[in-house]
């Protein structure tokens, strides 16, 4: 595979989430828990199908071991768990909106790794970023509603986890994207277990409403995420990670073309903002990159 048809691959992932807010608002009113668990199954489905086709599948699926295994659980369990909760308890393009900092937190984050250093440009995007989600909770002239506060409040937590997750990924070196499968799959048995535990069961009205749910699984929290890992590791992270911005933008189109947000213009200046954000930090960082390699040292160093 060519670097150029793993980040064509990669880039289905953005396309993918950017409807995982419309999908999650058509699947009401099944509960969280649920959903994840429904999701996770249909996407662990699509990684034991793919194990199955390619030779030696399952073994690379095995081979990372015990630690990855939960690592990769927590974070995906984690987020989608606080996604799914924030939309049900706020309005969907503003509690989407906050949960896309993400991007941004893991330039933030990643500038407090090793080696690494926060930089004018990494403040500057952190500061747009959060005028965004200010804008968007606060906008429309109504202030701060604390109607939405425990759903704005998941909105961040799920940004922070999402970010925390990709930046601690670092730290246990690559996996076979197989292993994904079993991310998934180890989701929804923890979902079944919680939901039974904790939520009364429900399920979507109608045929829109089994079509999101079902929708959900096979892409945005099924195929995308076989297709992002195979983007990050074989294709252009740069371009994958730059064109990952665009995500709010998109997401935040797709609600209002669907007529499930009205295109106000907090919600659009928000969206550009937290957009705006992510992109001015990550240009801070591939700055910063540029000026620490070797090549751009002279010969006389």
């Amino acid at each position: 595979m060519t670097r150029a048809a793993a980040t064509a691959i990669g880039f289905t992932a953005i396309l993918l989430w950017a409807l995982l807010a419309l999908f999650t608002v058509g699947s009401a009113p099944v509960p969280p828990l649920q959903l994840n668990a429904i999701c996770f199954t249909i996407g662990g489905a699509i990684g034991l199908v793919w194990c199955a086709a390619r030779p030696g599948g399952f073994a690379r699926m095995l081979a990372p071991g015990w630690k990855v295994i939960a690592f990769g659980t927590t974070g995906l369990f984690g987020y989608h768990l606080l996604y799914f909760s924030a939309l049900r308890v706020a309005p969907p393009a503003q509690a989407g909106l906050i949960a896309y900092l993400w991007p941004l937190f893991i330039v933030l984050f990643s500038g407090l790794l090793p080696g690494e250093k926060l930089r004018a440009g990494h403040i500057i995007g952190a500061l747009l970023g959060f005028a965004g989600a200010a804008v968007v909770i606060t906008g429309d002239g109504g202030g701060f509603t604390r109607e939405w506060a425990l759903g704005y409040g998941l909105a961040f937590a799920c940004a922070l986890t999402w970010s925390s997750y990709s930046v601690l990924s670092r730290r246990l070196g690559t996996a076979p994207s197989e292993v994904v499968t079993l991310f998934c799959l180890a989701s929804a048995l923890l979902s079944v277990v919680a939901h039974l535990a904790l939520e009364q069961t429900a399920w979507p009205q109608g045929t829109l409403g089994w079509a999101s749910m079902i929708a959900l699984g096979l892409g945005p929290v099924g195929l995308a995420f076989y297709t992002w890992d195979i983007g990050m590791k074989r294709g252009n992270i740069q371009l994958l990670g730059t064109a990952s911005y665009a995500a709010p933008l998109l997401s935040t189109l797709a609600l209002v073309l669907a007529d499930v947000a009205k295109p106000t213009e907090w919600l659009a200046a928000s969206a550009l903002l937290i957009s705006l954000g992510a992109a001015l930090a990550a240009r801070a960082s591939r700055r910063a990159a540029k000026l620490t390699s070797p090549k751009s040292k002279s010969p006389t160093g």
